[in-house]
């Protein structure tokens, strides 16, 4: 998408897949499961493959093993924005969100299988756990779980941030609105 609701730069789509990692994985099929992304970025930041495991049962393995073509689809922070938060009397309520939609061809990589799911680990529990606490468990899980990276071909977004409220609306929604990590990133966007 193009227009006013684009992030400022790679690095916020980067951010958003980083905190909001659990995206729907569709198939052409269109099935469609939830599953934990992690970002895979070039030298520029920019967002090229998003690497994931899904159980080899999940009806996706077989969906992508006929055609890799697929969607990846990210929501981030997003909430109502009711009237009440502003002073003006015409304004009309809105939702303010941020999204991704990515196009990608996915490619299995079973031989990344237990390092996917150890980057996933070590992301999401920051040292407090570790998969050696499965014991041999482990390994028999890993026989029923697949990796595979979405190598992205396009991506479209939109960040519908409160960029285009007049400032005064926008400080009063800023000030106003009880969910703090949306507001935190209406001012992040602000920040052009």
């Amino acid at each position: 998408m193009t227009g006013p609701y684009e992030p400022r730069d790679a690095a916020d789509i980067a951010q958003l897949v980083a905190e909001y990692p659990l995206a729907w994985l569709v198939s052409g099929a269109f099935h469609a499961s939830p599953l934990p992304l992690i970002a895979e970025c070039d030298d520029s930041g920019t967002v090229v493959a998003l690497l994931g495991h899904c159980a080899l049962r999940n009806r996706l393995v077989g969906d992508f093993r006929a055609d890799p073509r697929g969607l990846v689809l990210f929501n981030g922070p997003s909430g109502y924005v009711p009237t009440s938060l502003l002073s003006k009397t015409d304004w009309a309520p809105t939702w303010n969100y941020a999204v991704l939609r990515f196009t990608v061809e996915v490619e299995f990589v079973g031989e990344e299988t237990r390092d996917a799911i150890e980057r996933l680990v070590a992301k999401m529990e920051g040292g407090a756990w570790s998969t050696a606490s499965l014991g041999p468990r482990y390994d028999r899980m890993l026989d029923q779980i697949i990796a595979f990276r979405a190598h992205v071909r396009s991506a479209e977004h939109s960040f519908k941030l409160g960029q285009d409220e007049s400032p005064q609306g926008f400080a009063e929604i800023v000030a106003g609105h009880g969910d703090r990590t949306l507001t935190q990133w209406m001012e992040g966007q602000a920040r052009r």
